[in-house]
């Protein structure tokens, strides 16, 4: 971004001192619009799409970019697409993709091992074993009780689920009828970081997990809470 303002695109003193200035803010008061609103739907859509995508912090739907960029609908939607298959054609770093309904940008699996590098460079970014198969059985399970989490794993998971709470990954989903425990299920977020449409693309591991009903017992509810970390799980009495 700095490289685009250094060539003058971005500076304000330079904009300012030509005689437009004058001008442009008459324009700007007649309309009552801000200064720059006006020009939106003229600039060029594909630029103008990159360059929102690159602030964005969770995938845009189609509807909000064409709605900010005062274009139709179908017509940001080609545009998306065309970026898309540009960016993959070219081999770029990067892959603009349509994930939990909307677009955004992310890095190319090819060079996966990069980013990873550069990201876990002197940190531990990465969930526990623990956390991660938790969040395994709740995806495939959901919405699913803590307690029937924990009958799947065979330990209890209450610490490991608040991690997944706080880390936005999970979210509760209502209460189970029969015994009024709180039901839990993935969120967007969880989608977006997998890098998933929707829970239909996830890969199909659900038959390889038991039935919770086989290992849980008579009450759902019967196993009970100890305070844990997501560094690892207490066991389970049986």
């Amino acid at each position: 971004m700095s490289g685009v303002a250094g060539n003058g695109a971005y500076d304000i003193t330079e904009a300012a001192s030509g005689p437009g200035e004058v001008a442009g803010e008459a324009a700007g008061e007649r309309s009552g619009a801000p200064a720059g609103a006006l020009g939106v739907a003229e600039l060029a859509l594909k630029p103008a799409l990159e360059a929102v995508l690159m602030v964005v912090d969770e995938p845009a739907t189609e509807e909000h970019l064409a709605r900010v960029l005062q274009r139709p609908r179908r017509a940001v939607a080609l545009a998306l697409r065309e970026l898309s298959d540009d960016y993959a054609r070219q081999g770029r770093g990067f892959d603009l993709r349509l994930v939990a309904g909307g677009w955004r940008f992310y890095s190319r699996a090819a060079y996966a091992d990069a980013v990873e590098s550069f990201v876990l460079d002197g940190q531990q970014a990465r969930l526990t074993q623990a956390a991660l198969e938790t969040l395994a059985v709740v995806a495939y399970r959901q919405p699913v009780s803590r307690s029937r989490v924990s009958a799947v794993r065979g330990v209890n998971c209450d610490g490991v689920m608040r991690t997944l709470l706080q880390r936005g990954l999970v979210e509760e989903a209502g209460t189970e009828p029969e015994t009024g425990a709180i039901l839990y299920r993935t969120t967007n977020y969880f989608l977006e970081r997998m890098g998933l449409r929707g829970l239909d693309e996830l890969p199909e591991l659900a038959p390889f997990l038991p039935e919770a009903e086989a290992v849980e017992g008579d009450s759902p509810e019967g196993i009970p809470s100890f305070d844990v970390d997501d560094s690892g799980d207490s066991q389970t009495d049986h």
